[in-house]
């Protein structure tokens, strides 16, 4: 099987985030290059908890989704990836205009890879480092991501 170029991998990546389509606010501003991912969030009121600030929850999706596109643009073609696990450390209130999350490739594998990332808040231009995670990604091989 045909190994992707780095510049191949990280266009991969990027089309698989802007796919997504029940993150619309996410798919327009993930960015992917070869182990590396950084998506960008808006603050809406629909994604609150009830002192105001980005919810526990969304806060993960957005670091396995950045996390799980950087370890896409690690696979071969014809291949696909899917979160086996994931332990998350939430550091400070998700307290800002947006959310930034940066994932990239610890370790990649041909069966497991291992990733981490990072999610800041935004206020005022000033991030805020808000979430920890470190995720296991598991390569489906022989299965490619859905159209």
């Amino acid at each position: 099987m045909r190994r992707a170029s780095r510049s191949e991998r990280g266009a991969r990546g990027a089309r698989a985030a802007c796919g997504m389509g029940k993150v619309r606010q996410w798919r327009r501003r993930a960015f992917s290059h070869s182990g590396a991912c950084t998506g960008h969030l808006p603050h809406w009121s629909g994604i609150e908890q009830q002192h105001g600030f980005v919810h526990g929850g969304v806060v993960g999706m957005i670091a396995d989704s950045a996390a799980g596109y950087a370890a896409m643009t690690m696979v071969p073609d014809g291949a696909s990836v899917l979160t086996v696990e994931y332990k998350m450390n939430l550091l400070a209130p998700a307290d800002g205009e947006k959310l930034i999350a940066r994932g990239k490739v610890v370790r990649p594998g041909r069966t497991l890879i291992v990733t981490q990332a990072e999610v800041f808040a935004v206020r005022d231009g000033r991030e805020t480092l808000c979430a920890l995670m470190q995720q296991t990604i598991m390569v489906m091989h022989g299965k490619s991501e859905k159209a």
